[in-house]
């Protein structure tokens, strides 16, 4: 299998030098994960801040405060980080919930019901699909989640035979938010993600994730790949933990972008994300979408997330809800769309740089150990317990 070789050019931001990037970076001369600002292109120690990314995003004015430290150790460069040499690219979060919103966006709200209709099976789906998009499809483009638009369409939807329990969730009063993965389990840019081996139809699903204090509190953004087995929560929507939550299923990164300056929230639902699948077949997949045709505003998604009755003293990430739903035939006429061991995945928006991950089985992916007692116990021997 062909390595993953990448450059810093290559997953920063467009305007890198003007942004907040926050990454996670295992250095070898430290012993363990270091908390790092990014800065031209080189990495700077923040672990005499906080130790962790988590206790990083709970202090008061984070992003302003690092768009004026200095005088942080070097850590080395991004590009030494990418090939590991004597350090590596994690995944930009640690102790943080790691949520995620389903069913956001009208083209992934219709190939879920296409799912359930399949009962899992590829093959039943192009027929599905050519008899249900233009019915379902054209209902609910526009429509905002729990309106009286939404409930005269569900309404007559019903009326059809055609509601759905993802429909409910899609443009229902209440969002649909699960676990993607634990605390420490995500992979970050160059890693491999995880394919589970019972599958024969999935798909990467490219999301913007946002980055959530403690108490609601939206600081950033980053991307994420939502790795997902369509033919196991075809099967039945009970198992969704087997078809999300597996080794290396969960791939987030590169980097977290702090609001600050002219990045902020508004800008933040304006950037367009762009997937590229790319197979050592041959095979090709490429789309672009716009964050701003998500059917619930980001503030709300998390408002749903954390309140009240749902509390994350360590913070969250929150997986806004893919904005594709591939269906390009690659195994044969009305096969759709599923991976291949092998196939590099990227995903990229400009404000927020470039997530790059190659495809393997998750049995092949190296096996997650380090988890949050063994994050604990690395700190704590680097004399570092103090600022978890």
């Amino acid at each position: 299998m062909t390595p993953v070789f990448l450059t810093a050019q290559a997953v920063l931001p467009d305007d890198a030098d003007r942004a907040i990037l926050v990454g996670r970076v295992w250095s070898e001369a430290e012993g363990g994960p270091c908390p790092a600002l990014l800065r031209e292109g080189r990495f700077f120690d923040l672990t005499g801040i906080s130790a962790t990314v988590s206790g990083l995003m709970e202090i008061d004015g984070i992003a302003d405060r690092l768009a004026t430290t200095g005088g942080l150790p070097d850590l080395g460069s991004l590009d030494d980080a990418l090939a590991g040499r004597g350090r590596q690219l994690l995944a930009p979060i640690d102790l943080q919930a790691v949520k995620a919103a389903g069913v956001t966006f009208a083209d992934s709200m219709v190939e879920r019901v296409i799912e359930e209709q399949a009962k899992g099976d590829a093959a039943r789906a192009q027929e599905i699909r050519d008899r249900l998009a233009p019915v379902i499809g054209d209902s609910l483009r526009g429509v905002v989640a729990g309106s009286a638009k939404a409930r005269e369409v569900k309404r007559v939807l019903q009326g059809m035979g055609l509601w759905s329990q993802y429909l409910e969730v899609g443009i229902g009063p209440d969002a649909e938010i699960f676990t993607k993965a634990q605390p420490m389990a995500s992979v970050g840019c160059g890693a491999d993600v995880g394919i589970h081996p019972i599958s024969d139809w999935n798909n990467p699903e490219p999301e913007v994730v946002l980055v959530v204090r403690s108490d609601g509190a939206i600081l950033g953004a980053s991307l994420g790949n939502d790795v997902n087995l369509r033919d196991v929560e075809g099967r039945s929507a009970l198992l969704l933990g087997k078809a999300k939550d597996n080794n290396a299923s969960c791939a987030v990164g590169p980097f977290l972008r702090l609001f600050h300056g002219e990045f902020d929230m508004a800008a933040l639902e304006g950037v367009r994300v762009s997937l590229r699948v790319t197979g050592e077949d041959g095979f090709e997949m490429v789309g672009e979408s716009d964050l701003a045709a998500i059917s619930r505003k980001p503030a709300e998604l998390v408002r749903q997330m954390l309140n009240r009755n749902h509390q994350y003293p360590d913070g969250a990430v929150l997986f806004l809800g893919t904005m594709f739903a591939p269906v390009k035939d690659r195994r044969g006429a009305g096969q759709g769309f599923t991976h291949e061991i092998g196939d590099l995945v990227e995903i990229a928006t400009p404000l927020l740089g470039r997530l790059v991950n190659r495809v393997r089985r998750t049995d092949d992916c190296p096996e997650w150990t380090f988890g949050t007692r063994e994050l604990v116990r690395n700190l704590v021997a680097r004399g570092l317990g103090d600022r978890i």
